[in-house]
């Protein structure tokens, strides 16, 4: 069975999983942080603090989920399995980490630490498999990276409802009430979601196996993932990326609410009134068209400059751009969305090829070791990501309790120069970071055409030898 061509209907089914996955993912970018603050009730510190602590049990809960994987044999596959059985428990605990409970503030603290752990329990446990699926169903780097473009496409998508979404249900099923209609716009995500996991476990196929005679074993799986010199760069960058996207992206909400404000905006010569909450919708929904774009253009940019230079090049320029938010003053709406729309565009390539390379360095595992570890590498990719959510979502809100920020009032002009710079310079600085370090990956467009074929003609070597071997004397 040829594994480098698959259907589009196939594209499009793997996608939709991420789109799913982006329902609840964007949702803790964009609103988790001022959730948390203005809504659930508990402070910035202890916000930040949450984030950080709960990585302990990620940083082991994401590599055991990726070795489970690994070992697990059905008639479905490794991986999709976990897509079908834990999509309805990822919806219900989506919808509890939301639910504001009529208790004290000791006891939101503890049901905000033992429902937001839950949720990114569950969270590993379908997007480990998820990420890995993609690495199983076709061999061919190529279209991996097209692959991983529909993933994207459909990530933003997701990014997209979220949006526009989540500020219009809460505001119509919570008629004043926030936390009714935080509750409320998550009972609609999670059944969405669930509905989408559910086409991706029946429109997919997994084909690339693990080689016949490989051994498991917990110790060199774990060996071979710390010898791997791509993955821990891809890696490293990875937890910078986010970093960077998590406190510019959350940051925009307490931008819009407290610096930029109502105010006329005047365009072509005539004046507009808009809400700080008009205008926050409108940034981050054209933002992300303008992802799409950089997304869509992503494949072309890879096959022009590579994939490590691209990913490089447009991390530092969305590092670049960011910056630029420093000297803006609130009035400067036009210009705060020109410059939006390059940090958007420039990330559109970097989401893409960030999950194309973490396969390619799947292969060039199984070729230095003889082994296939997807599930093991995908979920200590996840991690990387996870970590770099969590040191930004935590960065942020400690940046905010350090600048003397409080939730729901106006703020001080210490606490507008923190949010200003957490938007602009603090951002900037891990994206700058990640994009240093992706100049040292060594998996050139090049030497993964070598890889694919000295993989194939020994996957082909090993098929033949055990036909050999099972053929009758």
């Amino acid at each position: 069975m040829t594994t480098d061509r698959i259907s589009l209907k196939e594209k499009i089914g793997y996608s939709v999983g991420d789109t799913a996955s982006n329902l609840f993912f964007q949702t803790f970018i964009f609103f988790i942080t001022i959730f948390y603050t203005d809504v659930f009730g508990i402070s910035a510190k202890a916000v930040g603090t949450m984030f950080l602590v709960t990585k302990i049990w990620d940083a082991v809960n994401d590599p055991m989920m990726g070795m489970i994987a690994d070992r697990t044999n059905t008639r479905w596959g490794k991986f999709r399995p976990y897509i079908l059985w834990f999509a309805i428990p990822f919806g219900v605990v989506g919808i509890m980490t939301f639910t504001t409970p009529n208790i004290g503030p000791g006891g939101k603290l503890v049901y905000a630490y033992i429902t937001y752990t839950l949720l990114m329990m569950l969270y590993t446990i379908i997007n480990v498999p998820y990420s890995a699926l993609m690495g199983v169903i076709t061999s061919n780097a190529r279209v991996r990276t097209v692959v991983s473009q529909f993933r994207f496409v459909a990530a933003f998508i997701g990014q997209l409802i979220i949006q526009y979404s989540v500020p219009a249900m809460v505001a119509k099923f919570g008629k004043g009430d926030d936390a009714v209609g935080y509750q409320l716009a998550m009972v609609v995500l999670s059944v969405l979601a669930i509905i989408l996991f559910f086409i991706t476990f029946v429109s997919t196929k997994e084909r690339v196996k693990p080689p016949e005679e490989q051994k498991t074993s917990l110790k060199i799986d774990l060996r071979d993932l710390g010898r791997n010199k791509p993955w821990l760069l891809i890696g490293g960058a990875t937890v910078f990326q986010l970093t960077h996207i998590l406190i510019r992206t959350s940051c925009i909400i307490f931008y819009f609410t407290y610096y930029v404000q109502d105010q006329q905006v005047t365009i072509f010569g005539n004046s507009y009134q808009f809400s700080y909450l008009g205008m926050f919708t409108t940034f981050i929904m054209a933002g992300s068209i303008v992802t799409i774009l950089g997304s869509l253009l992503a494949s072309w940019f890879s096959n022009v400059l590579g994939k490590r230079n691209t990913y490089a090049g447009f991390l530092a320029a969305s590092g670049i751009f960011t910056a630029g938010f420093f000297f803006l003053g609130p009035h400067n709406v036009i210009l705060m969305f020109l410059l939006h729309f390059l940090v958007s565009f420039s990330l559109g390539p970097v989401s893409v090829l960030q999950w194309a390379m973490y396969t390619d360095t799947a292969d060039y595992s199984e070729l230095m070791t003889g082994r296939r570890a997807t599930g093991l590498i995908m979920s200590a990719s996840l991690f990387a990501l996870k970590l770099g959510v969590a040191l930004g979502a935590s960065a942020l809100a400690w940046l905010l309790a350090a600048y003397g920020y409080q939730p729901n009032v106006e703020q001080t002009a210490t606490s507008l120069t923190g949010i200003r710079m957490a938007i602009s310079v603090y951002a900037a600085i891990p994206a700058l970071i990640g994009a240093a370090i992706m100049l040292l990956y060594p998996l050139t467009n090049k030497r993964m055409v070598q890889i694919e074929e000295e993989l194939t003609a020994r996957r082909k070597g090993g098929a033949e030898e055990a036909a050999i071997a099972g053929a009758p004397e």
